[in-house]
């Protein structure tokens, strides 16, 4: 049964590249490589922001940790990711952003932002923030892959590991973004049927693991205590920050806001919003409610022994049927192969683009090329990251997370829709935003690493509390230093709002 799955893992991943090869014939410019010539459909471009923002995170970090941690409690981490994360991102900022993306010929975040706020400076930080602070993310997508295959396929973490970042570089660089829109359709299909499959497969199992059937399980989720870390912070906070740094987070990431440029014109914004909504409510649901059942499968010491994060893997691996397993597997491979090009396309266009200059500079050849260099580059630094198996899986997704989201989402939101938005008010929102996540979580960390007898680390349960202040913070600093700093110029405003702003004084 082991080599029937890995004979699976390999016809699906021989496809991913048949797809990546016949993706390169239709692309030739930069436009091509990075946003798919602006031509993606409603339905690709829903399930394209679906798996960039579910990945291998999601169903073996966050599911297992925090469904043991919480119980039915993360089903608000399902509320906000679908109403929060999805639906008001679709319905506040997709078309604005492509709008206004259109008028500015503004391929990524830096370039929107650098032609918004007239700041060149501006557009080069945002890129080198990009391409630092994405790279956790990546690793920490990569270790939860690796974690699963090495469950499930016992393949050594190491080994899946490598195999999985060539995959990726292969995928990518040959490929670019059509390669993986083409895929996110299937993909998607299989994270929505593995997801739907997961929650029955786990109910059922969970009523013979306690031997009182499945409302015996559902009672003992419901009545185990929740897992309080050592001085770490109330549960309600604790849970709270994580709905927040999960569902705020998408509205500034620039792989998440990346779909909205991309899409083929505003009439398919209605059409995307609702099957990205209904695809985030099934995957979401799927992980996290079966996340909370590991309370019915494993006594307290047992999941100490296992570890956190490889809670799920190990539920999947000791209780669901082998063929369920196959389908699990590829759905957490089709969950994060999307997640990590988007990271990585964003990631290499942050350097490619915005601060060696793109096309203008380059020429069309030479910067696609430059970008597929970049794209190898950034996989394998990725790489170097997480060949150190990390036991913070998912706080390195919410320092990324925070330090990202904090520093872009007061500079694109109100950029979107404030003509009074400065670019005072930006560089503060944004170092800001950097400042607290990293100075927060290194603080908190130390503070609770001494607190409990152990030396310096990130494994510390404050971090999300950190990553959620360091998103909120920013939507307060910028529009106060905006109102006492230089208004943008009219020509700026002209260029952002187009018909819509009279000028400088606009509203």
């Amino acid at each position: 049964m082991n080599a029937l799955k890995i004979t699976i893992v390999i016809a699906y991943v021989a496809a991913l590249l048949y797809i990546a090869v016949h993706s390169a014939r239709r692309t030739r410019s930069t436009s091509d490589f990075f946003l798919g010539g602006r031509s993606i459909g409603p339905w690709i471009s829903a399930f394209a922001y679906g798996t960039t923002y579910f990945s291998a995170v999601l169903f073996v970090g966050y599911a297992g940790k925090l469904g043991w941690s919480y119980g039915f409690g993360t089903l608000w981490i399902v509320a906000g990711n679908v109403l929060v994360g999805t639906l008001l991102a679709w319905a506040l900022l997709a078309r604005r952003t492509r709008r206004m993306t259109v008028r500015m010929n503004a391929l990524t975040m830096p370039e929107f932002l650098g032609a918004r706020y007239e700041s060149t400076a501006l557009k080069r930080f945002s890129a080198a923030v990009i391409f630092l602070f994405l790279l956790p993310y990546s690793a920490s997508v990569y270790m939860g892959l690796s974690y699963l295959f090495e469950n499930v396929l016992r393949i050594d973490y190491n080994q899946a590991l490598v195999a999985m970042a060539a995959l990726t570089g292969i995928y990518l660089v040959t490929g670019g973004y059509f390669a993986v829109t083409l895929t996110d359709f299937v993909q998607g299909t299989i994270m929505l049927a593995g997801s739907f499959l997961l929650v029955i497969f786990v109910v059922l199992r969970s009523g013979e693991a306690v031997g009182s059937g499945i409302t015996g399980a559902i009672d003992a989720v419901r009545n185990a205590q929740v897992a309080q870390p050592p001085n770490g912070p109330p549960a309600w906070l604790g849970l709270l920050s994580l709905v927040v740094l999960t569902s705020v987070g998408p509205l500034g990431l620039p792989q998440m806001v990346q779909k909205f440029y991309s899409i083929k014109g505003e009439p398919v914004i209605r059409k995307a919003a609702v099957v990205s909504t209904g695809f985030a409510l099934v995957c979401t649901f799927g992980a996290y409610f079966s996340g909370a059942f590991t309370r019915a499968f494993y006594s307290a010491a047992q999941a100490k022994e296992i570890g956190a994060d490889n809670l799920m893997p190990a539920l999947i691996n000791d209780f669901l049927p082998a063929a369920l397993t196959i389908i699990i597997l590829l759905l957490i491979l089709s969950a994060s192969m999307s997640t990590l090009s988007s990271l990585v396309l964003v990631s290499s266009s942050a350097v490619a683009i915005d601060l060696v200059g793109g096309e203008a500079r380059l020429g069309e050849r030479k910067s696609t090329f430059l970008l597929r260099l970049l794209c190898a580059v950034f996989v394998g630094v990725s790489l170097l990251i997480a060949l150190k198996p990390w036991t913070f899986i998912v706080n390195m997704m919410a320092l990324s997370w925070g330090t990202v989201t904090g520093a872009f989402i007061a500079p694109y939101i109100y950029g979107l829709f404030w003509k009074k938005a400065t670019r005072a008010g930006a560089w503060a929102a944004m170092l800001s935003g950097i400042a607290c996540s990293l100075g927060l979580s290194m603080g908190l960390s130390a503070w609770w690493s001494g607190s409990v007898g152990q030396s310096f680390s990130l494994s510390t349960p404050w971090v999300p509390f950190a990553g959620a202040v360091s998103m909120l913070l920013p939507l307060a600093v910028m529009p106060l230093v905006s109102l006492f700093t230089r208004r943008p110029s009219p020509q700026a405003v002209e260029l952002a709002f187009g018909e819509e702003a009279p000028g400088a004084e606009g509203a």
